[in-house]
């Protein structure tokens, strides 16, 4: 009987070792023990060290809220790193004390159950362990019995004297920075033709791209596409220097590349143009290149000649 009664107790050591030894440690950090006052933040952070394998269970985690008519628990935030042949599970807590002391005294914030779980093909194990409770120090705002006063004004404390301030720094820092945003607006329409640089010279494609999306809004496109063909072919003499017909097109997408990813629907305006003015009319000139398609085209053509 005692030869079986020492076998269970010895059975039950070698169960428990190896699950007292899987939380190695617990401590509590704070920032500091004393000087909180009613309001006040008081920030705890508590470190697990577990034997790998080991994942923490959220739910067992207290929940922000009420935890006393003094205390809320404001937020709780939980990692986990390596800890040498270990990890670490770090939680940061942040509190709140709503204790209005009179005198200064000690506040203990409760501690709680923290639960890990280790899962695997045999099953799942868990262990529990207590994170301590921990205290603090809280001061009252005010004397429990100040001087007698007349007149009940005296308690409170004056308004601060402050001087007027000068606003020269602060209306020259926004004259120049007015004046910044200013010049990259300028900046900003002179690349993109905005007004008062529409005339500029330079931007014939850009040009031809407003005559041709204003023509492009028009009822009737077949009365419109003579124009809207006259337009882009003034574009292209004008950046061109001379006159471009269809034969000289690979010439003029040699002389300049920034065109050339354009070349097949350069041809095909050519063909348009060729119907039109030499062929049977804008009607089969519609056919080979629609209003739209051209003012499409002359848009492209016109953000390749800004960025060239």
């Amino acid at each position: 009987m005692r030869a079986h009664s020492f076998a269970l107790v010895l059975a039950g050591l070698l169960l428990s070792g190896p699950v007292g030894a899987q939380v190695r440690s617990v401590e509590v950090r704070t920032p500091r023990p004393f000087g909180y006052f009613l309001g006040d933040l008081v920030r705890a952070e508590i470190h697990l060290v577990v034997e790998p394998g080991f994942r923490l269970q959220t739910a067992s985690l207290p929940r922000p809220g009420a935890l006393t008519y003094w205390l809320d628990l404001r937020d709780l935030d939980a990692t986990a790193s390596r800890y040498g042949d270990a990890q670490r599970v770090r939680l940061a807590l942040t509190y709140q004390t709503f204790y209005a002391a009179l005198d200064a005294r000690a506040l203990e914030i409760p501690g709680f159950t923290v639960t890990f779980v280790s899962e695997s093909d045999h099953g799942a194990t868990t262990v529990k362990t207590e994170v301590p409770a921990w205290s603090f120090n809280v001061s009252p705002l005010r004397e429990v019995q100040p001087p007698a006063r007349e007149d009940a004004r005296d308690y409170m404390r004056p308004d601060g004297q402050v001087g007027p301030g000068d606003p020269r720094p602060l209306l020259l820092g926004a004259a120049g920075s007015a004046t910044l945003a200013l010049l990259a607006l300028v900046g900003l329409a002179r690349d993109r033709t905005w007004w008062p640089f529409r005339s500029r010279p330079g931007r014939p494609f850009g040009l031809a791209a407003r005559r041709l999306r204003g023509l492009s809004r028009r009822p009737d496109p077949a009365s419109h596409h003579r124009d809207a063909l006259l337009a882009l072919h003034q574009a292209l003499d004008a950046a061109a220097g001379r006159r471009v017909l269809a034969d000289d097109l690979g010439a003029f997408l040699r002389a300049h590349p920034a065109y050339a990813v354009e070349g097949p629907a350069l041809a095909r305006f050519f063909e348009a143009s060729r119907r039109t003015f030499f062929g049977p009319g804008p009607e089969a000139g519609l056919g080979a290149l629609a209003l739209p398609d051209l003012a499409a085209l002359a848009q492209r053509l016109a953000r390749a000649e800004r960025s060239a």
